[in-house]
């Protein structure tokens, strides 16, 4: 099944229905509990797309439609063979294959020179704020699914990433504590003076 890619969104359509039939509503739902919010950004209009998309693919089918009171008819999911097939593919090159991605990040940090110092350490500081909120949501949620006695295999994506940003908030942390303590030099026209002076000096022929 190489010859079919999934989206991230594909990927938990396709994960939510491996475990039982059910309606984009229940998927949107169920992928929302699983903090999955924090791995696919999930909205219910781009679900419904996406669950046409499979259906067209043959990756996924319809197995009936019912409707409940005044409620608008809702279309039941089964995931097929054939999408069973992209999907296990998918997760097995996506654990096993490291790919290099290129997030905002790294390269702002290795840009942020063009700024001045305070102004770096001002916005980091933003950044800061918003990783403690973060991750006191995350706390929040995870006593929620231990109360609602979720088994963790279906929350570790939501794990790592929580892992990831409670890693970042320290780095981060520490790096604004080295250029505010100036630890860390920050980029002025004599260091550069000095770049380019060494680097003049190693061009110059050898005896």
């Amino acid at each position: 099944m190489g010859d079919v890619s999934l989206t991230p969104l594909g990927i938990t359509v396709l994960g939510l229905l491996s475990e039982r039939s059910m309606h984009p509503y229940e998927m949107y739902q169920l992928a929302s509990v699983r903090r999955g919010d924090q791995l696919v950004k999930i909205k219910p209009g781009s679900l419904y797309h996406t669950v046409s998309r499979l259906e067209k693919q043959e990756l996924l089918a319809s197995i009936g439609t019912d409707r409940e009171g005044n409620r608008p008819e809702r279309t039941t999911y089964e995931i097929t063979a054939r999408g069973r097939d992209a999907l296990e593919h998918q997760l097995r090159e996506m654990l096993a294959v490291p790919v290099r991605e290129y997030p905002r990040l790294p390269l702002a940090l290795a840009e942020m020179h063009n700024l001045s110092a305070s102004t770096a350490c001002q916005m980091l500081r933003i950044r800061l704020a918003h990783l403690d909120k973060t991750i006191a949501k995350f706390e929040v949620d995870y006593e929620a699914v231990k109360a609602a006695e979720k088994p963790r295999i279906f929350t570790v994506g939501a794990d790592y990433a929580h892992a990831l940003t409670v890693a970042e908030r320290e780095w981060i942390g520490a790096l604004v504590t080295d250029i505010e303590s100036g630890e860390m030099p920050w980029l002025s026209q004599e260091l550069l003076d000095r770049l380019a002076g060494s680097a003049g000096s190693s061009a110059l022929p050898k005896d």
